[in-house]
């Protein structure tokens, strides 16, 4: 089995259960890295590397790691698994697995029992891209920087809202 990656100054660990996620998790990785910020990506399945994402977790934080984002379908277990084993914000994105759309991903993450958060975004790439986004916006509240460029970056989004590509006037 290959070893964690581990990137010097990662504010964001993007985990996901399954190498058949980063398709749908690449679309988050570029936008973390769209807005610069530093970012690292494992697959650690919660069933089958438990020993594997206790240690991630453990030492995720003291590397300097603020937020996770974990991807899993089916039982979806892995974002669960790692906010009972952490004390920084787990995000959720729920995969289109291999049976119902995704719901059962969807309500796995978002069932989860007092005490033990996990924000859960949308099932596919709109939860993964909105994922990376609420992590930045996390990050962004003790960090200038990081705040104008994501400022900058909802205002360019909102303007390109209202344009019409080849429309007269446009």
């Amino acid at each position: 089995m290959s070893e964690v990656v581990t990137v010097d100054g990662a504010r964001v660990g993007v985990l996901m259960g399954s190498a058949s996620d980063w398709p749908t998790m690449e679309k988050c990785s570029q936008t973390l890295a769209k807005l610069g910020v530093t970012h690292e990506c494992n697959v650690i399945s919660a069933h089958r590397a438990a020993k594997r994402l206790e240690a991630y977790c453990a030492d995720a934080p003291g590397r300097g790691v603020q937020v996770l984002i974990c991807a899993a379908g089916g039982a979806a277990h892995l974002a669960g698994v790692a906010a009972a084993m952490t004390h920084i914000p787990v995000l959720g994105c729920p995969m289109n697995a291999w049976s119902t759309e995704g719901l059962d991903s969807l309500l796995s993450m978002a069932q989860m029992p007092k005490g033990i958060p996990v924000g859960t975004l949308a099932v596919g790439s709109a939860g993964a891209i909105n994922a990376a986004l609420l992590a930045v916006s996390i990050l962004s509240l003790n960090d200038a920087e990081l705040n104008d460029r994501y400022l900058a970056f909802r205002a360019e989004q909102s303007a390109a809202t209202f344009e019409l590509p080849g429309a007269p006037g446009h």
